[in-house]
């Protein structure tokens, strides 16, 4: 069985839409991707048939009982987490990271220490520096090589201390694309008594995720960034979770994992969540049977879900390598990012970049007038723009290429780039 991008396009309605006779290209989906149909239809048979509250004794509620049920269970295969009970459902990643540390704070004394990293998206970071703030504790600061845009994990090791209590890290950077090596931070992490939080969002799309052999003790990401609807996800270890003091209402649940679902859920966002999870499942089944054997150690959807995201990933490492290989050969264009091809594996195919006197907002704007779509800005990566001194000058344009994109569709990109690049030194 082999990939076969062309039947993967047509399991996603918006790839078909035109706007004034021009097709759409989706290069924006480091922020949000678009979905199969099987999410449409698992979030409208929601709606229509499961439209009521949890843990009633008539049909509708009975229907929506085994939605949650399923989403939960398919977030766990999704996440190889030990039980479904240790996901939680929420409004997104930045929402659930602000609500945890509240719980996680009332752990916390002043001057203990969080490590955080300056490679983050902000979501992973301001949540911590609020609640440093309100009980005095201390910040640390990882920070990335600027020529390799990796950690230097020596430099976890000189900022561990007895008196950390959290290590806070991306799974991959929204900005630069650097796949983190967060197993080895974790297992710093944990060999100094800390615990860690790992923000999936823009790894969990692209890379099989499996938080038991990550080891870590929390990872959140967003069902909307992996081809499902706006719906955050949450994993606790179950030991750690329990340990803590939910922030929820009285008659609300003590136990996982309803203790940490605030409110009524979005029953048709965790429907179209689980739908996404069963995509990939497809996408194993019948694309993915040689990336099986490495994944043995699992099994059923699990196993599927898993090949599926190894088998994507290949894919993807092709469109990375072909985009970078087009944009290196546009004069003063810097790729901000890992750019050398043989470590393409040690990053996702986000790829951001600049362009000496030019401003990432014109060469955005103009690629928009040829209906493809990108990102430019900092991204809310504001740290990490910082540090590459790309702040005040516009951060970045990023491309973000995935699954269902196509070599051909890189080639547009890279043609369309070259003669807005060409019309401006004309000028």
């Amino acid at each position: 069985m082999t990939y076969d991008v062309e039947k993967i396009r047509e399991e996603f309605p918006a790839l078909s839409i035109e706007d004034r006779g021009r097709r759409r290209i989706y290069l924006d989906n480091p922020a949000g991707t678009q979905v199969p149909r099987i999410v449409v239809e698992r979030m409208t048979h929601c709606l229509i048939e499961a439209n009521a509250n949890v843990g009633g004794y008539f049909a509708s509620s009975a229907n929506v009982d085994a939605v949650m049920a399923d989403a939960h269970s398919a977030a766990a295969d999704l996440l190889n987490a030990p039980s479904s009970d240790d996901v939680i459902f929420g409004q997104n990643m930045t929402t659930m990271t602000l609500h945890l540390s509240r719980s996680i704070g009332r752990e916390l004394s002043a001057g203990d220490e969080i490590i955080l990293t300056r490679m983050d998206h902000d979501a992973n970071v301001t949540p911590w520096m609020l609640l440093a703030e309100d009980l005095g504790l201390i910040i640390k600061w990882l920070p990335f090589n600027l020529q390799t845009f990796e950690f230097d994990l020596s430099a976890l090791d000189d900022i561990l201390s007895e008196k950390t209590r959290l290590v806070c890290v991306g799974g991959a950077s929204n900005l630069t694309g650097t796949l983190h090596d967060v197993k080895a931070i974790c297992a710093r992490a944990k060999s100094a008594g800390a615990w860690t939080f790992v923000d999936g969002v823009q790894s969990v799309p692209h890379v099989s995720t499996d938080v038991q052999d990550i080891d870590c003790d929390f990872l959140a990401c967003s069902a909307y960034k992996f081809f499902g609807p706006h719906q955050g996800i949450l994993y606790g270890r179950r030991e750690v979770m329990e340990s803590l003091t939910p922030y929820k209402v009285r008659p609300a649940p003590d136990s996982m994992p309803g203790a940490y679902e605030t409110g009524t859920q979005s029953h048709e966002g965790a429907a179209g969540a689980a739908g996404a999870i069963d995509y990939f499942a497809w996408i194993g089944e019948t694309m993915a049977q040689d990336y099986y054997a490495r994944n043995s150690h699992l099994s059923g959807r699990a196993q599927a879900v898993h090949a599926a995201m190894d088998c994507l990933f290949d894919y993807e490492a092709g469109l990375a390598t072909h985009l970078i290989k087009g944009l290196q050969q546009m004069p003063g264009l810097r790729i901000q990012g890992i750019s050398d091809l043989r470590a393409i594996d040690r990053r996702v195919p986000t790829i951001s970049f600049t362009v000496d006197g030019d401003s990432p907002d014109r060469i955005a704007r103009a690629l928009g007038s040829e209906n493809i779509f990108t990102w430019n800005g900092h991204n809310y990566a504001l740290e990490a723009a910082r540090e590459l001194g790309i702040l005040e000058s516009g951060g970045v344009v990023r491309v973000g290429p995935v699954h269902y994109n196509t070599l051909a569709e890189i080639d547009e990109l890279l043609n369309a780039l070259d003669k807005i690049l060409a019309r401006r030194d004309a000028a």
